[in-house]
């Protein structure tokens, strides 16, 4: 068996190897040009390739899937080259690669996303969501669209249902992505700072990759619930805020609290004798105990000559009080 002859290695020109590859002449000659691709084995006055050219195409194929640049993509093949292998990077990119949700994309028909929105078609509407990525199209379904978040098209029904128009939707919603992605930055430049950095700056081995690759696994999570824990007490605050601000009466028929300006010279007077922090602090006792004075005097008032059993009290004509 150890005599038996082995097969010839595969030879490609370059035209053959872009077949092979599904890459551009033009661009496996870019790849070279960037020292991505070794150089062919040169014959008389044709470049020859080989197999391992081909399964190098390849390997760049699928990192720019990945998402990779060009410049990344040649360091890890240079740690490749090295010995190193790319399971555990190939494995944390995956990772990351990953859908951050639990939510499942659906589809709906034209009928049906009509049919949600009051019956009534708006192709302004329809354009607008498939340009903010709401809705996909489906080259081979033209009648269906691939909804990747079908609660973010629920909310957007509701609203609609609830009279807001959709023009109005669709610019929440891109004042909000911005705003989100900004915290989604933030989280990530947290992480990178106290949790990634030990496996930033240089090339991760296997292991460093796969430890990298759970603490995303468990940190993935921490996002989503950090901003539902925040927005569910910022809600409640505000929108208590919101009410007492925008009622138009208590329920006694009196007006709604309100601010009340103070003459300067009366600010000026009190912060001299009790100083800045405290001018709020001293108005505000000042003023309640007025209050309570002139309530204990209200209430002496009403009881004018009534005596403790409840019944007026009259003097004798030698000034005394009856018992």
């Amino acid at each position: 068996m150890s005599d038996a002859p082995r097969p010839p290695a595969a030879e490609y020109r370059i035209e053959d190897l872009a077949h092979r590859s599904g890459a551009t002449v033009r661009t496996i000659r870019a790849y070279q040009d960037r020292g991505l691709l070794p150089k062919p084995e040169r014959r008389g006055r044709a470049n020859v390739y080989g197999d391992a050219h081909l399964a190098r195409l390849r390997q760049i194929s699928a990192l720019l899937d990945r998402g990779y640049t060009l410049a990344s993509i040649k360091e890890l093949l240079a740690a490749w080259d090295a010995g190193r292998g790319l399971g555990g990077v190939l494995g944390l990119a995956a990772e990351l690669d990953g859908p951050w949700t639990d939510e499942e994309p659906a589809r709906i028909t034209r009928a049906e996303l009509d049919e949600r929105f009051g019956g009534e078609p708006d192709e302004v509407a329809v354009e607008e969501a498939v340009r903010l990525g709401v809705l996909v199209r489906l080259p081979s379904s033209p009648g269906e669209f691939l909804v990747p978040s079908p609660r973010e098209l629920a909310v957007a029904a509701e609203l609609h249902a609830a009279g807001v128009p959709l023009s109005a939707i669709s610019g929440h919603l891109r004042e909000l992505r911005t705003q989100v992605e900004h915290i989604a930055a933030r989280f990530l430049d947290f992480t990178a700072e106290h949790v990634f950095h030990p496996y930033l700056g240089h090339h991760p081995s296997d292991e460093e990759a796969a430890e990298a690759a759970a603490l995303v696994r468990r940190l993935r999570p921490l996002a989503q619930q950090t901003v539902d824990a925040e927005l569910a007490r910022a809600m409640h605050t505000l929108a208590t805020s919101c009410l007492q601000r925008d009622l138009p009466a208590e329920e006694d028929g009196s007006p709604p609290e309100e601010d009340v300006a103070l003459p300067a010279a009366t600010v000026r007077a009190v912060r001299a004798l009790v100083g800045p922090r405290n001018v709020a602090a001293f108005i505000a006792a000042a003023a309640e105990r007025e209050v309570r004075s002139r309530t204990m005097d209200g209430l002496v008032s009403s009881q004018g000559g009534e005596g403790r059993d409840g019944r007026d009290e009259q003097e004798m004509p030698d000034g005394s009080i009856p018992s």
